[in-house]
């Protein structure tokens, strides 16, 4: 027998702690809970279409991307399509999605089946069929829109409710990702 001892190697690290695996997957899945909400509250969301006031450009059930992010560093542009929750005359409680037509400041003014901003007539290839109305000539307030359907005859929008109020827009629809066939970006 050797009267040797066994070497010692050093301070032994301590054992790795195993969490349960039912505490682990709440976590996993509260964090993932907390990130999708985050993203869907300040980042971007999914929207459907529900009615055809913006074809041809949106058809019904069309799935999109909604930007909720750059609006908070640049101003919404003429032409942009926007998700908004409409003025609360209307009493809707659901998003409204239409293209942002009027600036702050803006004169507009529908007549013989044209849209005029600032006495100049727009080109407008987007939309369904010229409008058959009459609409203005209105001035757009400061921190407000006017935003129009594409399928201008068959729309309610800002020529039927009035301005929309800045604080009332959600984002900018950027992508369509349903249906496949007509997937890509919103110009």
């Amino acid at each position: 027998m050797s009267d040797t001892k066994p070497q010692d190697s050093g301070p032994q690290a301590p054992a790795p702690r195993h969490r349960g695996i039912w505490r682990e997957t709440v976590e996993t899945l509260g964090l993932s809970l907390l990130l999708a909400f985050g993203i869907r509250t300040f980042v971007a969301e999914a929207r459907y279409i529900p009615s055809g006031s913006m074809l041809p450009t949106l058809e019904v059930n069309d799935r999109l991307i909604i930007d909720k992010v750059s609006y908070r560093f640049t101003e919404p542009q003429r032409g942009d399509i926007v998700v908004f929750m409409p003025p609360e005359s209307l009493n809707e409680t659901n998003a409204f999605i239409k293209r942002l037509m009027g600036l702050p400041g803006d004169e507009i003014e529908v007549k013989g089946g044209l849209l005029y901003v600032n006495g100049e007539p727009q080109q407008e290839p987007y939309i369904a069929a010229p409008p058959d109305y009459e609409y203005g000539p209105v001035t757009v307030p400061p921190d407000a829109y006017l935003v129009l359907g594409d399928n201008r005859n068959n729309s309610v929008d800002s020529h039927y409710w009035g301005f929309l109020p800045q604080d009332n827009l959600i984002g900018q629809a950027v992508f369509r990702f349903w249906p496949m066939d007509r997937l890509g970006t919103l110009d």
